[in-house]
């Protein structure tokens, strides 16, 4: 009588996007164990930039932009130099055209990001002699491991509904990062450096590490995967911070 044979991490899971993006949550050594061997990456990133339409909508409909562009231009000296007129008007035009803008940008950012962020992780670890893989799995492990951000997206939509949309801040509404705790008047480059130190931010991190080192297990354990991956993290943190330093 022949014996039954336990089935490989890898067999167990499915290739349906949707179930590897609960996989990738809830179970994510098998589930980015399957992703490797069967790449896919189209479904999660549609799925972000659903979501970031939808933010913008929920935003647009709770009438949430007029106070958004108020406070901006209250922390803007230059604006406030301008006349009560000139600062209607600009307010006015920011108001019309902001969710156009937000739009466009939902349907372009999470695929550019999800691309850049493949090209730079695929060669830090392939130039560091950590793995040898393919731009599509390197894509298909950033894809999945984005899904705690599907969470964010909801939790996004959720609050919108449920607050004041004049105390929504849409930049860090679910305040899941330190940046969220500064006091109001805190400089714009401590409150880039703090707000990237989210709790999103780190659980993508450590998906990361665990898909990376599904490529080459025996070489790259996830402790090293997380390393390099941090070290790509900490390198986009600085430049923004930067970029906040030098034109805020």
């Amino acid at each position: 009588m022949a014996s039954a044979t336990t089935p490989s991490p890898a067999a167990t899971t499915s290739d349906n996007s949707f179930a590897r993006i609960f996989g990738a949550i809830f179970s994510p050594k098998p589930t980015f164990a399957s992703i490797v061997q069967r790449p896919t990456w189209v479904v999660p990133v549609i799925l972000g930039c659903i979501l970031f339409i939808a933010v913008v909508f929920a935003f647009t409909q709770r009438g949430g932009w007029p106070s958004f562009f108020q406070k901006q231009m209250a922390d803007n000296s230059s604006v406030q130099q301008m006349t009560p007129e000139q600062r209607e008007n600009m307010l006015e035009k920011q108001v019309k055209y902001a969710p156009i803008f937000g739009y466009f940008e939902g349907v372009v950012i999470p695929p550019v990001a999800a691309l850049l962020t493949a090209a730079v992780l695929l060669g830090i670890f392939n130039l560091t002699g950590s793995t040898q893989t393919t731009f599509k799995i390197s894509l298909a492990i950033v894809a999945f491991a984005w899904s705690p951000w599907l969470i964010h997206g909801l939790l996004s939509i959720l609050i919108i509904f449920l607050k004041d949309p004049a105390t929504v801040d849409l930049q860090n509404g679910v305040a899941s990062n330190v940046g969220a705790f500064l006091p109001e008047g805190s400089s714009k480059w401590l409150t880039a450096l703090l707000i990237s130190i989210d709790i999103f931010a780190i659980w993508t991190l450590f998906l990361l590490a665990i898909g990376f080192s599904a490529t080459n297990p025996k070489k790259l354990s996830i402790g090293k995967a997380f390393a390099l991956a941090a070290i790509g993290w900490l390198v986009f943190v600085l430049i923004k911070v930067g970029l906040t330093a030098a034109f805020a």
